[in-house]
């Protein structure tokens, strides 16, 4: 990669704020970049033109490097994998993706984000495309369960100068359960087997809901996308995020990722009407002009080894959502808010193939 690429990818994307300042030295020939404690850095040579740039052997394609098909479908020999978030049914409540106003069925992101996997599944492959399930039912993909990652847990808690307490010790235990352990088995799925030419990250937003005993309903609503990008300074000072960064970096996934999530974002905002999220602090950055789309540190952008688009539509307490939600799935359209509305999964589901359809068919 030329010297301007690479400083630009850096300061643009991935370590915006120079955040990579303390961990990757940059010169005219190359940049030098900290590694394990004890072992000597690495050299990476810039290219010296554009021309001689050469990128790293990756599993995935780019758009224009899937063969097209006489088949009249769009989509055709495209790999896509659906990681829906979260984990749903008895593991709701512990990965705190879980409310319920009084006597209403209750809200699990987990078992939504599933949903809209299932119905997504049919319309894709009708398009032509192979489609994997990073899991397939309301369970985790991982082998591990809280009990075995006690140990793990309180080093985690001495590391960030926390009392191991057996409350705490449970508490982290199951953050690691969900948060890391579930999501490196993802990212081994994905990466190992399923060696997709893209991911699509299947969530449901939320705002502050208060007191779990009595969530409160908001107005707010609203939808967002995510790309891989903007670590810390922190982050980049641990060798496997700032291996991890790197590989995002050299195999070129950015301007992948950007170009899909700029037709998503378009397909999704006309279908669901919904304005874009501003984050108000956080480690993010935008990179583009487009209000929609953030860049952000978040462990399966940064683990799944080619383009991944994190989708975050609808606020799943606000009022209208749900209502929606109440609703369940069904054909044809209901009356929410003086508009008839598919259901909250089906508009959901075909406003993501859209999406897809509008970006692939033009390659």
């Amino acid at each position: 990669m030329t010297k301007a690429n690479f400083q630009a990818l850096l300061d643009r994307v991935y370590a915006p704020g120079r955040a990579w300042a303390e961990s990757i030295s940059v010169d005219g020939d190359g940049a030098t970049i900290r590694t394990s404690p004890g072992r000597s850095p690495y050299r990476l040579r810039f290219a010296p033109d554009a021309a001689s740039e050469k990128r790293p052997a990756v599993y995935w394609r780019a758009r224009g490097a899937i063969p097209l098909s006489g088949e009249g479908k769009p989509l055709a020999g495209l790999r896509i994998a659906l990681d829906p978030g979260h984990l749903g049914g008895s593991w709701a409540k512990m990965e705190e993706r879980w409310f319920q106003i009084g006597a209403s069925a209750p809200v699990t992101e987990g078992d939504m984000t599933l949903r809209v996997a299932k119905l997504l599944v049919p319309r894709l492959q009708s398009l032509g495309a192979e489609v994997f399930l990073t899991r397939s039912k309301p369970a985790p993909a991982t082998g591990a369960r809280p009990s075995q990652l006690r140990g793990a847990a309180i080093e985690a808690l001495k590391q960030k100068g926390d009392a191991p307490t057996k409350q705490a010790v449970a508490k982290e235990s199951e953050r690691l359960f969900y948060r890391a352990s579930e999501i490196r088995r993802r990212a081994r799925l994905v990466n190992e087997a399923i060696r997709p030419d893209v991911v699509l990250c299947l969530h449901f937003n939320a705002e502050d809901w208060g007191n779990e005993r009595a969530p409160r309903l908001v107005s707010d609503n609203h939808l967002h996308f995510l790309i891989s990008g903007a670590l810390t300074r922190d982050e980049l000072s641990y060798d496997d995020q700032r291996l991890d960064m790197l590989v995002k970096l050299l195999d070129r996934s950015f301007s992948e990722e950007l170009a899909l999530t700029n037709a998503m974002s378009d397909a999704m905002s006309r279908a669901t009407g919904l304005p874009p999220y501003n984050y108000q602090g956080g480690s993010v950055v935008r990179v583009n002009a487009n209000p929609y789309i953030w860049a952000r540190n978040l462990l399966a952008n940064r683990l799944f080894t080619c383009p991944v688009v994190y989708v975050e539509p609808y606020v799943m307490n606000s009022r209208n959502v749900f209502a929606r939600i109440q609703a369940g799935d069904y054909d044809g359209r209901r009356d929410f808010g003086g508009i008839a509305r598919k259901s909250i999964y089906r508009e959901y589901a075909d406003s993501v193939t859209e999406g897809l359809v509008k970006y692939y068919s033009s390659r």
